[in-house]
């Protein structure tokens, strides 16, 4: 029979526990991921104990009360708190979401804050986005054009044509979608996963872009896009109610229409 151990060091295990001060009685306990690579130790799991009455509705409001009054070398990314700059995403509860969004009200009296899944992890909560981010980039998120610009005017579009890149402009590149999804856990290295393939689907439907059959030949690969399996789970996973899964199968439904 086959055994499987994980990696040194990736094991995890129990870390300290911090306890409320005495008379708190609206206690919620946070069950934190912690990791440093530059001490050498395996990551452990640090409990806090915290008095909600004390503390702010949201998970981030705890997280900064934890390393403001409890533990400041706890390590997060944190930016707008208005669900905007997608810096807070993180893993609460099983669920990819953003921490200043998710209310501490629709959790449980214990919760657990894990980074984003199946990324290399800097230190704590903070995961290494380098690779999603290069990704993105590899779509050429502007706008392409041959035909120079109007010279009294901007390139116009009708309502119509600007609704169809509405909703996917909305995406805020929080990378909640891709580190959901298990193709992208097994193949990150080539499938461009739903984050990028919004982003390319945008481009795609703008009318003003003038790549499109480009853009559509950098995508037909069996990786790329077609490692796609239409889990959905970017679609429950998306803090902005977008829909990857719907744009990535508008990509491949445009490739397979195309010379007929």
């Amino acid at each position: 029979m086959s055994q499987f151990r994980l990696p040194q060091n990736s094991r995890v295990r129990p870390g300290r526990v911090h306890r409320a001060s005495a008379g708190a009685r609206a206690l919620r306990t946070f069950r934190i991921y912690r990791f440093d690579p530059e001490t050498g130790e395996n990551p452990r799991i640090d409990a806090f104990e915290i008095d909600m009455d004390d503390c702010g509705p949201m998970v981030l409001d705890a997280l900064i009360k934890i390393k403001d009054e409890v533990d400041s070398t706890l390590t997060f990314r944190r930016s707008c708190r208005e669900g905007i700059c997608g810096s807070c995403a993180m893993n609460i509860d099983g669920l990819n979401t953003l921490a200043c969004i998710k209310s501490c009200q629709d959790l449980g009296r214990e919760v657990s804050i894990y980074p984003l899944p199946h990324l290399p992890v800097i230190k704590d909560l903070v995961p290494d986005l380098s690779q999603f981010y290069a990704q993105y980039a590899s779509i050429r998120p502007w706008l392409q054009t041959r035909t120079p610009a109007p010279p009294d005017r901007e390139r116009l579009q009708s309502k119509e044509q600007q609704e169809k890149v509405d909703r996917p402009s909305a995406c805020i590149l929080c990378a909640c979608c891709s580190t959901g999804c298990p193709s992208y856990w097994w193949n990150s290295d080539r499938f461009l996963g739903p984050a990028a393939l919004l982003a390319a689907y945008r481009w795609i439907v703008d009318s003003r872009d003038e790549a499109t059959d480009e853009r559509l030949d950098a995508l037909d690969d069996t990786f790329r896009l077609y490692r796609c399996h239409t889990i959905m789970n970017c679609t429950e996973a998306c803090p902005k109610d977008l829909n990857p899964a719907r744009a990535i199968a508008e990509i491949k439904k445009t490739l397979a229409g195309r010379g007929q």
